[in-house]
């Protein structure tokens, strides 16, 4: 029993998931009603489109993981902003690998990006002259499950690519 616990010990203590480097990969805005949309009563539609995307980054277990959100603001049909955030990240990977490594990458690694994504549009959306937009925090886990059993009712898909979602709101 005692062996069975340290081997399990032993195997535990070498997975190891660490966050190396948190940056900004790409970021844009665009108001293609300004002025004129300061003068509009501020009631728009706001479509969150957010995606997850990982790839190894060397032979040392570093990956590169880029969640891309893009946020769009329309008055009517016009769009009032857009604005595309990547925020990306390098995170050391050891002693994971397969369905376990695929599932750390989509859902934990986007929940550490997601806050400076978030932070970063609404910086851009208030610079741009337009009020504070505070998007809702995004359960990864359950769009990961949801992008899970949407490739098994489809097909099997190879590739790096993680589960994406959209949300409007």
């Amino acid at each position: 029993m005692a062996e069975e616990q340290a081997a399990a010990q032993g195997d535990a203590a070498q997975q190891q998931f660490v966050t190396q480097r948190i940056y900004t990969k790409d970021i844009s805005f665009e108001s293609p009603m300004a002025p004129d949309v300061f003068r509009k009563e501020w009631k728009p539609a706001v479509n969150v489109d957010l995606n997850t995307k990982s790839s190894r980054f060397d032979e040392e277990g570093n990956h590169e993981v880029v969640l891309t959100l893009t946020i769009t603001a329309k008055l009517e049909d016009q769009t009032a902003f857009l604005v595309e955030v990547q925020q990306a990240g390098i995170f050391f990977v050891a002693g994971i690998e397969g369905d376990a490594l695929r599932q750390l990458l989509a859902t934990v690694a986007p929940t550490i990006l997601f806050p400076y994504a978030r932070e970063a549009i609404d910086n851009l959306v208030v610079k741009g002259g337009f009020p504070p937009l505070m998007i809702a925090p995004v359960n990864f886990d359950a769009l990961f499950r949801q992008a899970v059993a949407q490739q098994a009712a489809d097909a099997p898909a190879e590739g790096a690519e993680a589960p994406a979602g959209t949300a409007t709101h």
